[in-house]
């Protein structure tokens, strides 16, 4: 009995050994561009419009040139219920209902005489992006269906796009829907240059792979979970190999030298954190759909709102004084009745209508099977809401199987993200492992960066070590074998 297990424990290491050897050979590469890309994103991001410069893009609200109400911009929408989103801000210099249904589709109506807009130009698409207050010599690059930027399924209602280039020194570029005339993104030039080096390396995200979401999905978990199995079976080896106590004849505390040493060392060293890299990449497409959704259902929507026909008894024109300098007014309904929330140029927004009564009887109305929540206002930051997001906010909680949080902003009554028990789980076993955003280095960004740039470095150093040792055994193995 002793024999066989001795034989089994013999061959199961030896299988141990090749095939981290060529996981190592077919992986190397990858791990060498995730911790590189990784250190560039820590400091550019990939493209995405703020709200701040949304907001300031958009023209003043011409009032006096409103003439359609909100329930005439419905009709003419073909709306049959109640949209998802109803928006009335300026389309260069007409009033326009921005209407997006609820299949995601968007339409746009006249607010002077209530005709659908079909589409936009080129010239219509270079006066909106004029008013972006970064516009130096805006000129019209073409027309856009699909890029590297705009891959993503989000963008679908709004394509194709007409690409303004605004001729400032940052080389900024916006993206203007050809059908709407939203500016849907704008991109920088260091935007442009760094990301090939950062997130579409680190993200798997060429065009052609990232257009099909399917696909691209099973990718990233194929590649990532060879990749944790390559990382796992090394730091088990690294550990086999190690001797502290006991040393290796010449005191050292590894069996190897020259690259295979460095691979050795560095692997231990960062072994432990560069599996928590891997395995964290490889959880954040949701595997097995193990985490909840972050938006809140339709159904949960239309409870909170109150009411799903396409109607809103509410005037803009009684919304005139809310602002001196009004860009978009937001409708929606909570509880039944009617909200307005009316966004200024300065970044403030007026809500009409919304109270804190109306809040909680309309939070109430998202999992009523569950009872009246908890609700907590929160003023600062905590670790399921931080990263620059709207303060304050409010943290409605339920009593429902999944424990599920709601968090709302209080100025606008827009629920701004639905948090279940395993959403509270990924928060860790995502942004604590893949971004060291956990205990006190969440609150000290210049550590964090610090010690990821250091766990960085180890894992390159692992990569690339293993990288030519895979290399150089792969050119013996092209070479054959040695004549006497």
């Amino acid at each position: 009995m002793r024999r066989r297990l001795a034989a089994a424990g013999k061959a199961g290491r030896r299988w141990l050994f090749l095939g981290h050897r060529w996981l190592g050979i077919l992986t190397g590469l990858l791990f060498a561009t995730w911790f590189a890309s990784g250190l560039v994103m820590l400091y550019v991001g990939f493209p995405a419009l703020t709200e701040s410069e949304r907001r300031a893009g958009l023209p003043g609200l011409d009032w006096d040139a409103v003439r359609i109400a909100p329930d005439a911009a419905l009709a003419a929408a073909g709306a049959e219920r109640f949209p998802r989103d109803l928006r009335l801000a300026m389309l260069d210099r007409e009033p326009v209902y921005r209407v997006t249904l609820w299949d995601g589709t968007r339409r746009t109506v006249s607010a002077r005489d209530g005709h659908p807009v079909a589409g936009i130009d080129a010239a219509l698409a270079l006066a909106v992006a004029a008013a972006d207050p970064r516009a130096v010599r805006p000129r019209a690059i073409g027309r856009v269906g699909r890029d590297q930027w705009t891959v993503v399924a989000r963008y679908d209602p709004l394509r194709p796009f007409h690409l303004i280039d605004l001729g400032d020194a940052a080389g900024t570029r916006l993206y203007v829907s050809a059908r709407t005339g939203e500016i849907a993104l704008d991109t920088s030039r260091t935007e442009r240059v760094w990301n090939w080096l950062g997130a579409i390396p680190h993200w798997i995200y060429p065009t052609p792979l990232r257009a099909r979401a399917g696909l691209w999905r099973d990718a990233v978990l194929w590649v990532s979970g060879v990749c944790a199995a390559a990382a796992v079976t090394g730091f088990w080896i690294g550990l086999l190999r190690v001797r502290l106590r006991r040393r290796y004849r010449d005191g050292r505390a590894t069996p190897y030298r020259g690259w295979s040493a460095w691979h050795h060392v560095a692997g231990l060293a960062g072994g432990v954190a560069l599996i928590a890299f891997i395995v964290s990449g490889w959880l954040s497409v949701n595997p097995n759909r193990w985490f909840g959704p972050r938006a809140p259902s339709e159904a949960m929507l239309e409870r909170y709102a109150g009411e799903t026909a396409p109607r809103l008894a509410l005037d803009p024109a009684a919304l005139r004084s809310a602002c001196a300098d009004a860009v978009e007014i937001r409708f929606r309904h909570l509880a039944g009745a009617p909200v307005a929330a009316v966004a200024c140029r300065d970044g403030g927004t007026v809500t009409a209508g919304l109270g804190p009564e109306r809040l909680r009887e309309a939070a109430g109305r998202l999992l009523p099977e569950a009872g009246p929540p908890e609700i907590d206002r929160l003023a600062e930051e905590d670790a399921y809401w931080h990263g620059g997001r709207t303060l304050p906010v409010l943290r409605a909680r339920f009593a429902d199987p999944e424990a599920t949080w709601f968090h709302i902003d209080p100025a606008t009554g827009e629920i701004l993200d639905r948090l279940d028990r395993s959403g509270r789980a990924y928060r860790w076993l995502f942004d604590g492992l893949h971004t060291l955003d956990l205990g006190p280095l969440s609150w000290r960004p210049t550590l964090r960066k610090t010690l990821i740039w250091i766990l960085s470095a180890l894992g390159l150093a692992t990569a690339i070590s293993g990288t030519v040792i895979g290399w150089r055994r792969l050119r013996r193995l092209a070479a054959g074998p040695r004549r006497a």
